[in-house]
């Protein structure tokens, strides 16, 4: 059985990190003495995008001990996966989301804009305890979520999907600090930013059925835009679950934007599609099918899903580039080098 595995784009020297973030928590926690930061670590099975590191902080204050459990994201600088940097966005939207309090987030500490420190600017957040389906092994195939009981299967896919929808009821008014080049309409702005990125990954044009999905994408595009957040890589596997098998948190937001509520969905779709029966995995007992997933976030969101197979035609888009993306950065199976950038795509729009 194949173990979860690091997967970040950097990997420091942690000794030499928990020395800087001792001295560098010395400014942000007045009253603090003797700090010391231990148990640094990365996630297994996520983070491609960003480094991110699990810690403990311990102190003196007040004539008594004190204690947290933190997590530094860090900007990336090289290798990057995605052409729009949104880090400082993603911070304010994951405060946004803690101040509003329907989408349970980690609670949002510091953000740090001096790159001097870490190399580049990093935010701190409070770690959260609980488990993540990762999916590398594939979270369906083998895992804890292959081993609990189909009962508490039921109550994280219920919980995941309401914190799916939670986000929804967050108003578009309180984000305008998503805006993204593309026009005033927030599904333009979607649609702007994958054009850019597929352009961004095969700025010579030669992988021509992918250029020419885009294009039979948006001759399709959907009568049904509702507006709302898009958190960007919504997927069970960006969930904290916890002991109670509730989301204890909704992370890694670090391409979101105004697309509109249906973007989200749709990429959940199809997130769980390629975690299952697109890979010959029968879907676990407990786990809700597309039709329940669907009207459980229309009933929670309060919006329609109509015309939601386009959006994941777009997810599936979204994906193909992304696959092209990664190839450039890392050695990946040869199942997804040889696979023509379009052709899911472009086979789910045949089916519209």
């Amino acid at each position: 059985m194949a173990e979860p595995a690091i997967v970040a784009p950097n990997v420091r020297d942690l000794d030499a990190l928990a020395a800087t973030l001792s001295h560098w928590l010395g400014r942000q926690l007045a009253g603090a003495q003797d700090i010391k930061v231990t148990n640094l670590s990365y996630p297994l099975g996520a983070g491609m995008s960003h480094e991110t590191i699990l810690f403990d902080a311990e102190w003196h204050e007040g004539g008594g001990p004190k204690s947290h459990g933190m997590v530094v994201r860090i900007k990336p600088t090289n290798s990057l996966v995605y052409c729009d940097d949104m880090f400082d966005q993603q911070y304010r939207l994951i405060q946004l989301m803690h101040a509003n309090g329907t989408v349970r987030v980690a609670k949002p500490l510091w953000f740090e804009p001096d790159d001097s420190i870490l190399g580049a600017p990093f935010f701190v957040m409070e770690k959260v305890a609980g488990r993540v389906a990762v999916s590398y092994p594939p979270y369906s195939k083998s895992g804890w979520l292959v081993e609990i009981a189909p009962a508490h299967r039921r109550h994280l896919w219920e919980s995941a999907v309401q914190q799916l929808a939670a986000i929804q009821t967050v108003p578009v008014s309180d984000a305008g600090f998503l805006t993204l080049p593309g026009g005033p309409d927030g599904f333009d702005q979607e649609v702007d930013r994958w054009r850019r990125f597929k352009n961004w990954v095969d700025p010579k044009g030669e992988r021509t059925l992918l250029h020419a999905t885009f294009d039979r994408l948006l001759e399709k595009g959907p009568a049904n835009r509702p507006e709302g957040i898009v958190w960007g890589d919504s997927r069970i596997g960006n969930m904290m679950i916890g002991a109670d098998f509730h989301v204890a948190a909704v992370m890694d937001w670090e391409q979101p934007g105004l697309g509109g509520a249906l973007h989200d969905l749709g990429w959940w779709l199809q997130c769980d599609y390629n975690q299952t029966i697109g890979q010959g995995i029968t879907p676990l007992e407990g786990m809700g099918t597309r039709d329940e997933t669907i009207a459980l976030w229309s009933a929670v969101s309060g919006k329609s899903a109509e015309d939601i197979a386009w959006y994941e035609a777009f997810a599936s888009f979204k994906m193909e580039c992304l696959a092209v993306r990664m190839i450039a950065l890392r050695e990946m199976p040869a199942s997804v080098v040889k696979a023509e950038s379009g052709r899911q795509t472009a086979t789910l729009l045949d089916r519209l």
